[in-house]
C-alpha cells in the first residue's frame, strides 16, 4: 500500500456551512468528524480547525483558514461527477449553481449525453457528467 491521497478544501469560514450542503447533495455521504477551535487558539473559538465528510464514499478533509489568503478556490482543478442518468444530475447541477457561477450550462457537448461545469456558491468548482 503506498501514500493516500486525499482532496483537501480550505475554507475562509464557511466550512461546515459548505459541508452540510455537500452531503445534502449526494446518496451516501456524510460528516466523518469536526474537530473545532477551543478558547485561546488560533482559530475564532468554535470554528473548524480541521473536519471530514465522506461524498458517497470518497472522503474529504476541509478547514476554515486562520490566515487571509489572497486566493480562493479556483475553476483550473474541480471535483468530477458522473451520473447514472439525466434525473440525476439536473437537480444537484441547479443546487450547486444557485448562489455559483456557470461556466457550462447542462447540455450535450459530444463527448456525453449530459454535461456541466459550474462553480458552487462558496468558489468550489464541480464538473457534472452523464456519460454517453
Amino acid at each position: 500500500m503506498g501514500p493516500t491521497v486525499t482532496p483537501f478544501l480550505m475554507f475562509d469560514g464557511s466550512c461546515e456551512e459548505a459541508m452540510g450542503f455537500y452531503v445534502s447533495l449526494f446518496p451516501n455521504s456524510r460528516i466523518v468528524r469536526i474537530l473545532r477551535y477551543g478558547p485561546g487558539e488560533a482559530g475564532r473559538e468554535g470554528s473548524v480547525l480541521q473536519a471530514t465528510f465522506s461524498l458517497n464514499g470518497r472522503e474529504f478533509l476541509c478547514v476554515d483558514s486562520t490566515v487571509k489568503h489572497a486566493f480562493t478556490f479556483t475553476p483550473s482543478i474541480s471535483l468530477f461527477v458522473d451520473f447514472d442518468d439525466e434525473e440525476e444530475i439536473d437537480p444537484v447541477f441547479a443546487k450547486l449553481s444557485d448562489g455559483g457561477r456557470a461556466f457550462m450550462p447542462l447540455d450535450n457537448y459530444g463527448f456525453s449525453r449530459k454535461f456541466g461545469w459550474v462553480a458552487d456558491r462558496y468558489g468550489v468548482s464541480w464538473q457534472l457528467n452523464v456519460p454517453n
